[in-house]
């Protein structure tokens, strides 16, 4: 290998950029620079879908007086459980937008706890929708992150997921 090819280039970050500056991967960092606009619809509504573990739910958010509907019946009946009607308020807390916006759900799928999951993260993304200034608060409470974990499945030779059949010796 002759000395020139092994030598690393002693150019600074200045000429660099002046490189990269005319590329279509730098047109794009000035398009992220700039702030994301509300997505809403005619009715002043955001929408975003949830997920958690089977459970999808889709979210409408728009401004009101703080309540939550989901399937057509009041939060506080469908989620008779109080910590799952805390998980779906925690958005609006960590925001501070706590009864400033009614909620509007339809959520399938899953048990009540995946569901309320679902509902979380659905509200979440919603709300950044209608309030783009929002996202770095929710993002570092971790509501807009999906969370992977699922029930793993039933493989052949085994009584459920990982348990084996009782062993007998005799």
């Amino acid at each position: 290998m002759s000395e020139q090819q092994s030598a690393p280039s002693t150019g600074t970050l200045a000429d660099l950029k002046a490189l990269v500056q005319g590329t279509p991967a730098a047109a794009g960092t000035d398009a992220a620079a700039a702030p994301r606009a509300p997505q809403r619809d005619s009715l002043g509504r955001s929408y975003a879908t949830g997920r958690r573990k089977d459970a999808v739910a889709r979210v409408w958010v728009k401004p009101g007086k703080g309540q939550i509907t989901i399937n057509e019946k009041p939060a506080a009946r469908y989620f008779a459980r109080p910590v799952l009607r805390m998980l779906i308020t925690q958005p609006f807390l960590v925001a501070d937008r706590y009864q400033q916006f009614d909620v509007i759900c339809t959520v399938v799928g899953g048990g009540l706890s995946g569901q309320a999951g679902a509902v979380r993260h659905g509200i979440s993304r919603a709300l950044t929708n209608y309030e783009p200034e929002l996202r770095p608060i929710l993002k570092k409470a971790g509501f807009l992150t999906r969370d992977p974990r699922v029930v793993e499945r039933k493989k052949y030779g085994k009584a459920k997921a990982r348990r084996s059949f009782q062993f007998s010796k005799r």
